[in-house]
């Protein structure tokens, strides 16, 4: 297994800590709204996943990064799109396919409509959003933490248990305890305002391969809203529900999402299955 490389990469939104690992087509994974690079550990790491250029990124605002230079240009999903863009392009990446969770996922369909980068996403706990933002979720994201500035130590173990589930980790609540006081605020308030392409839209239009991977227990996205898009290129024609898994099935069921992103990435490259 290859070790990991750890690196800063300048850019215009501020300093973005970034962590590769091995040689390849390139895999690029987003995390979430409050979360980190770490909580990608058990892919990073997967032998399934090897031969491949694996890269992880915290956020502006997240991690290890720089908060953001200009908040209320970096703070929105096309402010977001437009960092990883220039980041890849910082890193001489001009083609990838994007593992995006929950905002991860939101970033990623961003990506689609403004470059030419993305050769397939895998997208978990993330709904494309239409007109509608609201049709996407079950109530108030997080009931309402999601889009919080100031979050308690009580409330960031309560955002880190409903995303990640029971078996969180303390890093995952550290990380919610760091992001930027601006971030999540900003982030919806941009949402609210019209900020970002139409992903319904985008999504249903694109012939870029599409997996859609959810935990079947997610209590903050709706399913069947997600299940209801039609999709222009739908991997294997089917959304799939993850059993005993909630809001993020890559770190509660890591065997299941491996081998299903291995599966992914072998069809989109073009390799021999095992």
């Amino acid at each position: 297994m290859n070790a990991t490389t750890r690196l800063d990469v300048k850019t215009s939104h501020g300093r973005i800590a970034v962590e590769t690992r091995g040689a390849g087509f390139p895999v690029v994974f987003i995390h979430g709204n409050s979360a980190c690079r770490a909580v990608f550990q058990k892919q990073i790491t997967s032998p399934l996943l090897d031969g491949y250029h694996l890269i992880s990124f915290d956020l502006p605002g997240h991690g290890d990064s720089e908060d953001a230079l200009d908040p209320e240009r970096t703070y929105s999903r096309p402010g977001l799109a437009h960092l990883v863009i220039e980041l890849l392009g910082e890193l001489d990446i001009n083609y990838a396919a994007i593992v995006g969770a929950s905002l991860g996922g939101h970033i990623a369909i961003e990506i689609l409509a403004r470059s030419g980068i993305s050769r397939g996403q895998f997208l978990m706990g993330t709904p494309a959003l239409g007109e509608n933002f609201a049709e996407g979720f079950i109530g108030k994201p997080l009931n309402g933490l999601a889009s919080r500035g100031e979050l308690t130590s009580e409330e960031a173990r309560e955002f880190a248990k409903v995303v990640f589930g029971r078996d969180f980790e303390p890093f995952m609540q550290k990380a919610i305890e760091r992001a930027d006081k601006q971030f999540r605020s900003r982030l919806f308030s941009a949402a609210r305002k019209g900020a970002g392409v139409n992903q319904r839209a985008v999504i249903e239009l694109t012939n870029v391969p599409t997996a859609i991977v959810n935990g079947e227990n997610d209590a903050i996205i709706n399913l069947d809203y997600v299940d209801g898009v039609r999709y222009g290129n739908l991997w294997r024609e089917k959304c799939f529900r993850i059993p005993h898994a909630t809001h993020s099935p890559f770190w509660e069921v890591p065997h299941i999402v491996n081998r299903l992103l291995s599966e992914f990435l072998k069809e989109l490259t073009g390799r021999r299955s095992d």
